[in-house]
């Protein structure tokens, strides 16, 4: 692979940073994954496929991944819901975790090697919570155990938060607590006797985690102290991932991550997406469309430019996908009949390495399409003038190979047609036809069509593409 350099933006910074990670050929990345109280929604995928195309580029860099996306299981949300149906938290929870996993499944988003769930990793955040608590950095109330902001001086370092500022009564966190002071967070959480919230015993009382104390424990016990790249949306900078690095350095006095990447926020239709608003939607929603056109079309837009998703939008999507395939398969088929052509050579050369360089520029997922594009266009011309040889031929498949392995986006009908038994119904058919039975040869055409299979009889050869 390409040796050219890797940036990101890094949010820490607030540039473009050349990218060396912590263990070369390395890179261990930790991305905050989905609280299971509901089916996720298309605002929590345009930040899960923005991580699924960062992951498919740096394997396609050659770097070996670990990738940690964490499962929070447990939280005001989980347990109010689970009450209120008469599950258990694990019942409840496991319903969401399976369809959050068919989900991306049907986004072809790539599976973390770790999914590591809050419920299973108590202990170490009651570990965490101990070395925080010896260094004077808690305090107790009303029986619940708090992260003291006041005495970790850098706080606000990533998003920029002036903490002097914050209002009392200011939303501050996603948990609902008791607190002395707005700018606290809760790490413990004191479970009340003879309530139906789950618990665990703890040296600070039985109780359960706060939100922003799983991520720190669990990114940290599969990638350690310090680790390459830490992902999420751009409202997860404040206050998550502040506090995240909060009882992180606080607890090791290391720095916690190298790189921060965060993803804009979706709207629908211009607006920003409700329930009450009646534009919210869940992959279930838009079952009439193809599910990879809601891939193609989150994954398009840059990551850290706000995007609007619509129906509009979505079919266009629909219509490149459709398009894309039947280029795919008509060059798949196609017999080169050129001797030689040097130019056409070099210019797939050169799409090769500027799709490859557009994303090594923080990801610029949609300067890259445009070479693709431009690709496809020439390709296609080139196969109405049968004026490609197969040199050129071999370098364009291997241009595609590494598109594939970056947009994953060929039509699955594609890859469940058996090409040899194709192959046979048109020898059939050009037999059938030598010998004037154009009634069989027509049955054959038509039997094809019905497999979405479009014929193209050459002069010297017939070739067959899948119709999308």
């Amino acid at each position: 692979m390409t040796a050219s350099a890797t940036y990101f933006y890094n949010t820490m910074s607030g540039k473009k940073e050349l990218f060396l990670p912590l263990e070369k050929g390395k890179v261990k990345m930790y991305t905050c994954g989905p609280t299971v109280y509901d089916n996720a929604h298309i605002g929590n995928f345009r930040t899960f496929i923005f991580e699924d195309l960062l992951r498919r580029y740096l394997k396609l860099k050659g770097y070996d991944v670990l990738q940690v996306m964490n499962i929070t299981d447990v939280d005001d949300k989980t347990i109010r819901n689970s009450i209120a149906e008469g599950k258990s938290l694990n019942e409840y929870t496991a319903k969401y975790i399976d369809l959050f996993f068919d989900d991306l499944d049907s986004l072809r988003i790539e599976r973390a090697e770790v999914y590591p769930r809050a419920t299973e990793h108590i202990q170490e955040m009651i570990e965490l919570i101990k070395k925080l608590e010896k260094k004077g950095l808690t305090y107790e109330k009303d029986g619940s155990t708090y992260f003291r902001i006041k005495e970790f001086k850098p706080y606000g370092k990533l998003s920029n938060v002036d903490i002097t500022n914050v209002k009392t009564g200011s939303r501050y966190d996603t948990d609902e607590y008791e607190k002395e002071d707005v700018r606290d967070f809760v790490l413990w959480k004191k479970t009340d006797t003879g309530s139906d919230e789950p618990t665990w015993d703890s040296p600070f009382g039985k109780g359960r985690p706060g939100w922003h104390i799983e991520c720190s424990a669990m990114s940290m016990k599969y990638l350690g102290e310090t680790f390459d790249i830490h992902t999420g949306g751009v409202d997860n900078i404040f206050p998550h991932h502040e506090n995240e690095i909060a009882q992180a350095e606080a607890a090791t006095e290391k720095p916690f991550v190298k790189y921060w990447l965060h993803s804009e926020h979706l709207l629908v239709e211009n607006s920003k997406m409700s329930k009450s608003a009646g534009n919210f939607y869940t992959l279930k929603d838009l079952k009439e469309f193809d599910l990879l056109a809601v891939r193609y079309l989150l994954l398009s837009a840059h990551y850290r430019a706000q995007f609007n998703f619509t129906l509009d939008g979505l079919r266009q999507a629909e219509s490149t996908i459709k398009n894309f395939n039947e280029f795919r398969e008509r060059f798949g088929q196609y017999e080169p009949e050129k001797e030689e052509d040097k130019e056409l050579q070099a210019f797939l050369l050169r799409s090769k390495k500027d799709f490859i360089e557009a994303l090594d520029d923080d990801l610029n997922i949609s300067k890259a399409l445009g070479f693709v594009f431009i690709a496809i266009k020439e390709l296609n011309m080139k196969m109405n003038k049968s004026e490609m040889c197969k040199k050129s031929k071999e370098l364009a498949q291997e241009f595609f190979d590494i598109v594939d392995s970056i947009l994953d986006i060929r039509s699955k009908k594609e890859l469940d047609i058996d090409p040899i038994e194709i192959d046979e119904l048109l020898e059939e058919r050009n037999r059938c036809r030598k010998e004037r039975d154009f009634a069989r040869a027509d049955e054959i055409r038509d039997k094809l069509l019905d497999m979405n299979i479009v014929i193209n009889d050459g002069k010297e050869k017939t070739t067959w593409y899948v119709k999308s």
